[in-house]
C-alpha cells in the first residue's frame, strides 16, 4: 500500500502547466497510470489536472478543452479526435452523435413528426420479426452482391437522401459521396443539399450517384436542378411522393431550428433564400413555401418529359400506390414512411413491405426500402420481404459526424459484415436465396 501511495504522490506532485494540445500523449499516459493505481486501491475518483479531467474506475475518459468548445453559432462543436470511442455497431455512431452534435442539429436529424410514434415503430417492427437459422450447410462461398437499377453493387445497401449534411460534418455531402464510391455503392443526393450538385458529382468520381427531388411550386427550379443533375452524371431521379406539405416536426419547432448562416441550400437561387428566410427561425415554414401541395401522379409524366433518367418514387406504403407507380412507367419504388417525419401513425415501413412487393411482383419494377435499418439482420429481413436493396439515412449522418467519409465507410463495412454473417447463419449463399420462409413473426412465440 505504501508503495502505491508513494507513486501516487509523485504523480500528483508533477505540475501540469504545459499546453494539453501539444502534450496530449503525456497527459493520457499520466491519466492511465493514475487510473490503474486507483483501481488497485479500489478508489473511485475524479481527478482534475488543470483543464484536463480524467474519470475512473470504469473507463479513462479524456476531456480536453477542444472536445466541447463553442462554435461561432454558439453550439457545441465536434470532439477532439482522441476522445472518439470505438464503434462496433450502428448504435455506437448514434450515441456519439447524440453528445457531439449541437442539440438542435441532432434533434433536426433524429426527430419525427408529432408524437414520433412512426419513428419508434420503424425500429421496433424489426424486433417483431424473427429469423430461422439453417444448420450444416457449406456457406464458405457467399455472394452478397446485387444490382440497383441495373448497376452492380457489392452489397444491397445504398445511402438515402438526407438534408443539409454540412451540419453533420464540414465536408457534408461530398464526404458522403466519397465514402459511397470507396465502398462501391451509390448515394442519393438530397435536393436540400448544402454542397452543390456538381461538387458532389466531382467528389464521387466514377461512383454511382442518384438525385432526389421534390416537385417544387416553382417548376423552373425543379427543371433546372434535374437538368444539372443529368449533366453531372447522376443516373436516376428519386421523387418524394409523400411530401405535399411538411409534417409537424415538434423538435424543430421547439428549438426554432434554423439553417446555420454559414450554410445555404445549393439547389435554390441565393436571392430566393434571402427573400424567403432560409436561415431564419422559421425554417419549416420556408420548406412549406417551396414544396407544392398540388402535385399529383400526372406530374410524373411531366418529369419524364424533361429528363431521360429512370424515375424512382419514394414514399410508397400501399399496394394501390405501388400499382399506380407501375402504370406511370417508373423504374422503381421505395417503400418508406419518410423516416417517420411526415404522417405520424402510419405503419412501420417494414410492416407494409411484403404487401407492396407482392402487389407488383413480376412487373419489372425494382422495390427498395428504407426506415429503421440498424443491422445486417435488418437488411436480411427486408430482402426476405421483397426489397432489392435498402437505403440508410440517419445512421449515415451519425457516421458522417463521427469521422467524415472514413466514418461512413466504417458504418457500411459494419453493415456488410453483419449482413454476410446473417446470410451464413441462415444458410443463404446469395441474395437470391433470401426468401420469406427464413422469417418467423413474434406472435408465434406469444402463443406458446
Amino acid at each position: 500500500m505504501g508503495d502505491y501511495l508513494f507513486v501516487l504522490t509523485n504523480v500528483f506532485d508533477q505540475k501540469v502547466n504545459v499546453n494539453p494540445f501539444s502534450h496530449l500523449h503525456d497527459c493520457v499516459e499520466r491519466a492511465i497510470t493514475i487510473s490503474r493505481l486507483l483501481r488497485r486501491l479500489q478508489i473511485s475518483a475524479v481527478i482534475t489536472m488543470d483543464s484536463n479531467t480524467i474519470r475512473d474506475p470504469d473507463n479513462v475518459v479524456c476531456r480536453l478543452p477542444p472536445c466541447q468548445k463553442k462554435t461561432e453559432e454558439g453550439s457545441e462543436s465536434t470532439r477532439h479526435p482522441q476522445c472518439k470511442p470505438n464503434v462496433v455497431c450502428l448504435r455506437d455512431f448514434e450515441e456519439y452523435a447524440k453528445t457531439n452534435m449541437p442539440r438542435d442539429v441532432f434533434d433536426y436529424y433524429a426527430g419525427g413528426s408529432d408524437t414520433e410514434q412512426s419513428v419508434r415503430d420503424n425500429q421496433e417492427a424489426f424486433k417483431r420479426i424473427r429469423l430461422q437459422s439453417c444448420i450444416l450447410r457449406d456457406v464458405s462461398s457467399r455472394d452478397i452482391s446485387t444490382t440497383i437499377l441495373g448497376q452492380k453493387v457489392p452489397f444491397p445497401i445504398g445511402i438515402a437522401p438526407t438534408a443539409m449534411q454540412m451540419m453533420a460534418h464540414p465536408e457534408g455531402e461530398m464526404a458522403m459521396a466519397k465514402a459511397a464510391t470507396a465502398m462501391g455503392t451509390g448515394m442519393v443526393l438530397s435536393a436540400w443539399t448544402t454542397s452543390t450538385i456538381e461538387e458532389v458529382a466531382e467528389a464521387s468520381g466514377n461512383g454511382l450517384r442518384w438525385f432526389h427531388v421534390h416537385i417544387f411550386r416553382d417548376r423552373s427550379i425543379t427543371r433546372k436542378i434535374i437538368e444539372r443533375a443529368e449533366r453531372a452524371g447522376y443516373r436516376a431521379i428519386f421523387i418524394s411522393g409523400d411530401t405535399p406539405v411538411l409534417g409537424r416536426r415538434l423538435r424543430a419547432l421547439r428549438n426554432e431550428f434554423a439553417l446555420p448562416s454559414k450554410f445555404r441550400l445549393q439547389s435554390f437561387p441565393l436571392q430566393l433564400q434571402i427573400e424567403d428566410g432560409t436561415n431564419n427561425d422559421n425554417f419549416p415554414e420556408y420548406v412549406n413555401t417551396q414544396i407544392d401541395d398540388t402535385v399529383s401522379w400526372d406530374d410524373i409524366g411531366w418529369i419524364r418529359s424533361i429528363s431521360s433518367l429512370p424515375i424512382v418514387i419514394k414514399g410508397i406504403l400501399t399496394a394501390a400506390d405501388a400499382r399506380e407507380a407501375v402504370s406511370r412507367g417508373v423504374a422503381g419504388v421505395v417503400v418508406s414512411n419518410h423516416g417517420g417525419r411526415q404522417l405520424d401513425g402510419v405503419p412501420a415501413s417494414i410492416d407494409v413491405l411484403d404487401e407492396v412487393a407482392s402487389a407488383i411482383r413480376g412487373s419489372g419494377i425494382e422495390v427498395f426500402f428504407d426506415g429503421g435499418v440498424r443491422s445486417g439482420t435488418d437488411i436480411l429481413k427486408a430482402l426476405a420481404l421483397g426489397a432489392r436493396a435498402v437505403f440508410i439515412g440517419r445512421p449515415a449522418l451519425w457516421a458522417l459526424n463521427y469521422d467524415g467519409s472514413a466514418g461512413v465507410c466504417k458504418m457500411l463495412e459494419i453493415l456488410m459484415i453483419e449482413f454476410s454473417v446473417a446470410m451464413a447463419l441462415t444458410g443463404s449463399l446469395s441474395v437470391a436465396d433470401i426468401k420469406k420462409d427464413l422469417l418467423r413473426r413474434q406472435i408465434i412465440y406469444a402463443k406458446l
